[in-house]
């Protein structure tokens, strides 16, 4: 694997120092992160004897910062077999990651999930600890997305961050500062980058006529990644900490990286302005502007953030200023590194080698247009085992550029253009079908799933426990419907709606209603247990043979529907004083309530059992008017009334 001088940049430490004096030990190098210099001096260490743990540490960090990933499997390997007891979590993700941006998956997967449950929560432990077999390979086997061109304006030297810019492309390079001064950046003796445009070709296949961006923009240091308002005359950059023509440094001797902003004005771009979250205690840098202009989202290694760096956003206000600096928090951000924002008006693009992925940076992406999504791996061709990112997309052609230190490229960084392809979507979808009374599975219930037009797609019965499956290829972003039907049941249908994830299975639960046995009326408006009249002996409120019989029918629905609750009352006609006829039906009612429950039915499940003598008649049968038997019969009444079903 070559080189990475994004890596070396914005990625390893996300800290960018000046050349020092010539260093005369390995530490010093490293101390310096001049890792080119430091790795040598620290395999002459180990050739003489010194296979210490900091040297093994020390020699696979130096590799791995340069994303050289084959010698950092060789000395994280070491490591890893002669120190494993005490390695500290980063040592293993560290190894882990190597491996897979070698693609030695398979080794890479085995380490994963010994380790998974073995860090604890304050630990380098990022996602891809967990569940790693088959998530792994999910992306690794997914779906092509993606057709990438490699572009012939490529240099031998870094070529990498490409942004729109009107109809041009503007990236940063360290192709011409060789031809200019002999100065090089030590972590990787290479050039110091500058900012550069190009014209595009029909189709996005390459990038021509390559020419400085702005000398009031470019200085001998470092300036790299881009972003532009809607308009085009504010831009945003990184850039050293670099005024006056000095660097600065914070109290460790430590030139971070800020960020700047410049306005074109007469076709000149201002000299460039520190925007105000900028620090000299942590770096900014990296930005990427929300299509209308008012979000400003960037990377930083602000305290108290979820990993190495995060991805934060600032607000732009109507009086120029910025709100406090807000963290996208752990749907994006890991204990690993996030980097290389750029946004559109649903999505955030970004780079991680925090989130599962295939070895070094990976691209990824997540909704923002209603709320913050998860992050999705974009998967092969896009991402390999090599660091991948810094990808920006024109959604209404799907056509873009990214970076890349891929094998196969001209130098270090290497731009590349692509088209992404409309995938085959390939969701499923799988449910449980449960009866709504006792949510018990619903057996050899029919499924039909069907479009959106009503067209039934297919066809299945669920088995012993309520579970239904279609295996179907499913439309990404359509809808769909689920019918539901049984014997003895009233049907159900629940529509739902298929994502834009690849491989997805929808859980669809599904209840039905058993439909109301035929004793269960509806009467004004209220919901009963309709039966036969029960009597009882004169002034007696003993359950007579025939009125158990009638009342079994109540015991049996109740069992049928075992959530029932109801309310017991009883009625008699006018014969007789009121007060007698009140006490009278309530020891009835309460009779009956007793027998209800000695069959085998709650108590709690009756709600309440009164007597209303002859409160409540249903006819003009009141006191002094003459009726005849019949019509006092009428008023002579149990009602089981259903509070809950």
């Amino acid at each position: 694997m070559r080189k990475s001088i994004c890596t070396i940049i914005f990625i390893c430490a996300f800290i960018s120092v000046t050349a020092q004096d010539s260093q005369t030990n390995a530490a010093k190098s490293y101390a310096n992160y001049h890792y080119i210099d430091a790795a040598k001096k620290y395999e002459r260490k180990f050739r003489k004897g010194d296979d210490s743990q900091e040297t093994l540490q020390k020699l696979g960090n130096a590799y791995y910062s340069n994303a050289d990933m084959g010698n950092a499997v060789k000395w994280y390997g070491q490591l890893f077999s002669k120190y494993e007891r005490t390695l500290s979590p980063e040592y293993i993700f560290k190894y882990i990651h190597s491996l897979k941006g070698v693609g030695n998956y398979e080794l890479a997967k085995a380490l994963m999930k010994i380790y998974a449950n073995k860090f604890d929560e304050t630990a380098y432990k990022v996602e891809q600890f967990n569940d790693n077999d088959l998530a792994l390979d999910k992306i690794r086997n997914q779906q092509p997305q993606f057709v990438v061109t490699p572009l012939s304006f490529n240099s031998k030297f870094a070529d990498f961050a490409p942004m729109f810019y009107q109809d041009k492309i503007v990236f940063a390079s360290s192709r011409d500062t060789s031809k200019l001064q002999s100065r090089v950046y030590e972590w990787n003796k290479q050039p110091y980058l500058n900012l550069y445009e190009a014209d595009t070709v029909q189709l996005g296949t390459d990038l021509v006529d390559v020419r400085p961006f702005s000398k009031n923009i470019n200085t001998k240091y470092h300036e790299a990644v881009t972003t532009f308002d809607p308009t085009g005359a504010v831009m945003y950059f990184t850039r050293n900490n670099y005024t006056d023509k000095n660097l600065e440094r914070d109290s460790q001797g430590i030139n971070r990286l800020k960020m700047y902003r410049s306005e074109l004005e007469e076709e000149i771009w201002t000299m460039p302005k520190e925007v105000a979250f900028n620090s000299l205690d942590y770096s900014v840098g990296q930005p990427a502007l929300s299509p209308d202009g008012k979000r400003l989202y960037f990377v930083s290694d602000i305290p108290g953030g979820e990993g190495g760096t995060d991805i934060y956003f600032v607000n732009l206000l109507e009086d120029g200023s910025y709100s406090e600096p807000i963290n996208l928090g752990s749907k994006v951000n890991t204990k690993g590194r996030e980097m290389f924002p750029f946004v559109t008006n649903e999505k955030l693009y970004f780079a991680s080698d925090g989130h599962l992925g295939l070895g070094g940076l990976d691209i990824f992406e997540v909704q923002i247009a209603d709320s913050l999504g998860t992050a999705v791996n974009l998967g092969p061709v896009i991402n390999t085992g090599s660091d991948d990112f810094a990808f920006i997309i024109n959604e209404n052609t799907n056509r873009g550029y990214f970076s890349s230190n891929r094998d196969g490229g001209s130098g270090d960084d290497d731009i590349y253009s692509f088209q992404r392809l409309k995938p085959n979507c390939e969701q499923s979808v799988k449910g449980t079908v449960l009866r709504k009374a006792n949510e018990q599975a619903v057996v050899n219930a029919e499924v039909l799933l069907k479009a959106k037009d009503g067209s039934t797609i297919a066809k299945q019965t669920t088995d012993a426990y309520g579970v239904f499956t279609f295996d179907v290829p499913l439309e990404c972003q359509m809808q769909y419907q689920i019918l539901v039907s049984k014997d003895g049941y009233d049907s159900n249908e629940v529509a739902f709606s298929t994502t834009e994830e690849l491989d997805k299975t929808h859980q669809v639960p599904l209840i039905i209603t058993k439909k109301l046995n035929k004793l269960i009326v509806t009467e004004d408006g209220v919901m009963k247990i309709k039966i036969d009249d029960i009597y009882f002996n004169v002034n007696k409120a003993d359950i007579r043979p025939d009125a158990a019989e009638e009342l079994n029918k109540v015991v049996e629905v109740m069992k049928e529907y075992p959530k029932m609750v109801i309310k017991i009352e009883s009625h008699t006609d006018s014969r007789g004083s009121d007060k007698y006829n009140e006490s009278l039906s309530d020891r009835r009612a309460k009779s009956t309530a007793a027998y209800i429950s000695s069959q085998g039915i709650e108590a709690n499940r009756i709600e309440s059992a009164i007597g209303y003598g002859e409160k409540q008649l249903l006819n003009r049968c009141a006191n002094g008017v003459k009726c005849i038997k019949d019509e006092h019969d009428i008023n002579r009444r149990s009602e089981f009334i259903i509070v809950r079903l």
